[in-house]
């Protein structure tokens, strides 16, 4: 068995220029994003193993919130998510999955989670 690991992103809010309805497009709206990606891994880290044995976590909330971009409305938040899924891809050839989790939180009107999960291995 080989190890697996996991690097993640929980509930990081960013206002995204997304929806379909008229009340929605021209003004961001605020999305709540939890991203895990697994990568390839080395048989050990050690104390002084350096971080390009990994990958910098920050680059996670830089897909999620730089790399969309302030000018491009996304239709869908699927679109949202496939794009932080192929920015994390292109970044890093150890990334192996990734699973984004997008709740639209405009929608919540009794505390509910109403959004989507994407997860796409790299093909």
């Amino acid at each position: 068995m080989s190890d697996t690991l996991y690097l993640e992103l929980t509930d990081f809010e960013h206002d995204v220029l997304t929806g379909i309805y008229s009340e929605e497009t021209g003004k961001p709206q605020p999305l709540r994003f939890t991203v895990r990606v697994q990568l390839k891994v080395p048989a050990h880290y050690t104390p002084d193993t350096p971080l390009s044995a990994s990958k910098n976590y920050m680059d996670l909330k830089f897909a999620c919130s730089e790399a969309l971009g302030t000018d491009t409305h996304f239709t869908l938040i699927e679109a949202v998510a496939d794009h932080v899924c192929d920015t994390l891809f292109t970044q890093d050839d150890r990334v192996e999955e990734i699973s984004v989790k997008i709740i639209k939180l405009a929608l919540t009107e009794a505390n509910e989670k109403i959004g989507i999960t994407l997860t796409r291995q790299r093909r």
